[in-house]
């Protein structure tokens, strides 16, 4: 029963999400490779045996496999320059094959499955922003500071600010910016307490910051922090919940190459890197938090997915996009035995991070300690 219960909240969300993911990538390359008059031969949704498929009118096999781990879109020619050794193309041939399409198309095709996740993530973001709206904390006391100028003004927790010296307030970050503007100057705060309104004086503390420049600046701090216990979901208009949707997703991408950047450095460990047995550990414990976590959750996911697809790793659809830049600058494509030995390093690479992932993943989650336990 322990086993069911884990395979339902934890393996059947992380596959659930991954397919999801897999199926957006793979559309983006498919259906720019259709546009462009490719002929696509496969579209598979996992990895081994075929479990169930069907062919459409334009000879694509359409198909489920075993091992739900990825997929794949195999279009003609695609790896062989649509040559088998044995006849030539026919003119038919050469006109749906993937290698002999122009640099432009070929490059399209393969960047459209990584942009397909950026676009699938813009996307969901902006329809959390417009129909679950952003949380907000509201400008309740959840906590107030030892020796501070609330607790010298005999504000509590569980008070709710009403007004600043005559300003209605509602949120908790327009109270943070009343307060940071006044450094030292009395303000009058009409607040709510067990319905009953009540008014007090308070002085925000002068406080010291540092600024981006190196210079300091002064501001006032009340001493108080939000409660997590009253927060609002204030909604967002659909073109401002799009355009949120790409600031938070240039925003996430921003924050992983930082990290990326941090762990090459030095400056930052590379045991937080996860694999697959994190990502399903997190997508379980993420979405038993409700829909809106596990849609949120999925576009963080696909953002991930599209920003690593494109590293210039060969294997990778950034790998292809590497040889594509060197064959514009060199005014044709790279050797077949450079691309050969391309793609074996970048096979060994890839096989090499999944390893280290995965250890970190039974480091992590205390598998080898469970085992250890199992077998004492």
């Amino acid at each position: 029963m322990d086993f069911i219960i884990f395979v339902w909240k934890y393996i059947i969300p992380f596959l659930f999400i991954l397919t999801v993911l897999v199926f957006i990538h793979e559309m983006g390359h498919f259906w720019v490779a259709r546009r462009n008059q490719v002929r696509v031969e496969v579209f598979s949704v996992g990895f081994g045996p075929e479990i169930y498929g069907w062919t459409d009118r334009l000879g694509t096999r359409w198909k489920i496999s075993a091992v739900p781990l990825g997929g794949y879109v195999k279009m003609f020619g695609e790896n062989d320059g649509g040559e088998d050794g044995k006849a030539p193309l026919t003119p038919e041939e050469r006109a749906v094959s993937f290698q002999h399409k122009r640099l432009g198309q070929r490059t399209a095709i393969v960047a459209a499955g990584p942009l397909a996740n950026y676009l699938f993530a813009i996307v969901v973001l902006a329809g959390l922003y417009s129909i679950s709206g952003i949380p907000r904390p509201m400008a309740a006391v959840g906590e107030v500071v030892a020796g501070s100028a609330a607790e010298q003004a005999d504000i509590r927790p569980g008070d709710r600010i009403l007004s600043i010296d005559g300003t209605d307030i509602d949120w908790f970050e327009d109270l943070r910016r009343i307060v940071m503007g006044k450094p030292g100057v009395p303000l009058e705060l009409n607040i709510l307490r067990d319905g009953t309104r009540l008014s007090v004086k308070a002085t925000p503390q002068a406080v010291e910051v540092g600024g981006e420049s190196g210079g300091a600046t002064t501001v006032g701090r009340l001493g108080v922090k939000p409660d997590p216990n009253h927060v609002s979901h204030e909604r967002q208009n659909p073109l401002k919940a799009l355009w949120m949707g790409v600031e938070r997703s240039v925003s996430m991408t921003g924050q992983i190459l930082s990290y990326v950047g941090q762990i090459f450095t030095g400056k930052q460990n590379a045991d937080q890197l996860g694999g697959p047995l994190r990502i399903a550990q997190m997508s379980g414990a993420i979405c038993q938090g409700g829909l809106v976590e596990c849609t949120f959750f999925m576009a963080a996911l696909s953002i991930n997915l599209g920003l690593i697809n494109l590293f210039p790793i060969p294997m990778l659809d950034g790998g292809h996009l590497a040889f594509y830049i060197a064959e514009a600058i060199r005014g044709r494509p790279l050797g077949p035995r450079t691309q050969e030995y391309g793609f074996r390093f970048g096979l060994i690479l890839v096989l090499l991070l999944m390893i280290f992932a995965t250890w970190n993943d039974l480091v992590q989650l205390e598998v080898f300690e469970f085992l250890k336990d199992l077998i004492t």
